[in-house]
């Protein structure tokens, strides 16, 4: 098989989320454990930091690795969902994997996953594993797929387990509490291994946090509660300038107000690596913090790919990220004559929580993302009409983008979002936003 038809096989032969949603879940670890020996356990070959949460992973994770990166070391980075080529999940030292190395890796296990079919995510989660073996890096940074105590990634004994945050996404499987899924994301701390916790801000949750590192003897750390941070403040841009502690001024490029929280979780796993060993320089913090797009390619984090008119694309999908939207789209309603609001959600979302949360002031282009997951445009429309939020109907994300963009002036904003999948359609329209 060429490259093209090993991801055809990948995803036709086994079940992947981002495409099918619940059905293709497979909750358990005896197929990740089964193909980790098959393959000769290599996440056992370098250090790992293992990071979970309902929104920042990929902020905390890109960004941490960029600082290691800088600082240096080879760094291995495993991420998901891929917004326009799926080579994004797995870089070393922010280049993806190549296409050979995947076409190896699903021939060499074809049998495997004939007999065992596992899913999309234990196969892309080994393959990531296995790469950063063969590349020899020195560390690498893991993110969960969903949840953490039966995420596919959970056989690796990470040096530090990091839990962004906790609020509502995937009740289905999750559970249909913040306690639940605490629990769920709990899952990923190991016994005596350093636990960092990201927002805080419900005392039931910190005591459970804070009782479940004891019954693992893991030291813990409440970012938000750490002096990590003297003064904060976010730009104009949604950039941010922070006073550090230990490490002076440092320009944050990443944009929004969850940034603050996300800079923190980085410093507190800072201060935990440095006293554990790892050579991290000041020049290396300042880089990684002011570059870390360029760096590891994040993309889809409140970016801009179009200044006039501006034109901001962010993979917010749950009620969690959209509180950070809402006061960011809030300032740029202020500053622009009209807002459009591009928007396509995935079915199995909470809808009316996020609806909930848009400006009323904007005019909706109501589309869908390709796949099953996504809500037909027609029915979200009439889901909007319930929260004064009016528009047109696209089936298409390409549809929806050119027909705004034809349709606004140079005084005016477009926000193209809901959804990883609307924003991974619209990307490459913006040739130059592609890292």
């Amino acid at each position: 098989m060429n490259y093209e038809e090993t991801l055809d096989y990948l995803y036709n032969r086994a079940p992947a989320f981002h495409k099918i949603g619940s059905n293709a879940y497979k909750p358990g670890l005896e197929r990740s454990i089964a193909l980790d020996i098959l393959t000769g356990n290599p996440h056992k070959r370098y250090k790992t930091i293992h990071i979970a949460g309902t929104n920042g992973k990929g902020s905390v994770s890109h960004l941490l690795a960029a600082v290691l990166q800088a600082a240096g070391h080879k760094v291995g980075l495993y991420t998901s969902p891929h917004l326009v080529d799926f080579r994004e999940r797995i870089r070393v030292n922010g280049r993806p994997v190549t296409q050979q190395y995947i076409i190896d890796f699903v021939g060499k296990n074809i049998r495997f996953i004939e007999r065992e079919k596992p899913s999309f995510f234990e196969l892309t989660s080994m393959l990531a594993f296995d790469y950063f073996r063969h590349k020899r890096v020195a560390y690498a940074i893991i993110e969960t797929g969903m949840g953490g105590r039966l995420d596919s990634t959970n056989i690796i004994q990470p040096m530090l387990s990091i839990i962004t945050n906790i609020s509502l996404d995937h009740t289905q499987h999750l559970g249909s509490s913040l306690l639940d899924i605490a629990a769920e994301k709990a899952g990923i701390m190991k016994r005596s291994v350093p636990v960092i916790i990201g927002e805080q801000n419900n005392d039931e949750l910190k005591r459970f946090f804070t009782l479940k590192a004891s019954e693992m003897s893991s030291p813990i750390t409440f970012a938000t509660e750490k002096d990590t941070i003297r003064y904060a403040e976010m730009q104009f841009d949604g950039s941010w300038i922070f006073e550090t502690v230990n490490y002076g001024i440092l320009t944050g490029e990443l944009r929004g107000s969850a940034q603050k929280l996300n800079a923190q979780i980085v410093l507190s796993a800072l201060k935990i690596l440095s006293n554990s060993g790892t050579q991290i320089r000041l020049p290396a913090i300042r880089k990684a913090f002011s570059q870390v797009t360029d760096i590891n390619g994040l993309m889809g984090r409140w970016q801009e790919v179009h200044a006039s008119p501006k034109i901001i694309c962010d993979i917010g999908h749950n009620t969690g990220a959209w509180k950070t939207n809402q006061k960011l789209l809030a300032y740029e309603a202020r500053q622009h004559e009209k807002l459009y609001m591009i928007i396509g959600i995935s079915k199995d979302k909470d809808i009316d929580g996020m609806l909930a949360l848009m400006p009323e002031n904007a005019i909706y282009y109501f589309t869908q993302a390709s796949g099953e997951r996504a809500m037909p445009a027609e029915e979200l429309a009439k889901a909007g009409k319930k929260y004064e939020l009016n528009g047109k109907v696209f089936h298409h994300v390409k549809d929806a983008v050119f027909d705004a963009v034809n349709h606004v002036s140079k005084k005016d904003c477009i926000f193209i979002g809901g959804s990883a999948f609307v924003v991974g359609e619209a990307l490459p329209l913006f040739p130059n936003a592609i890292k």
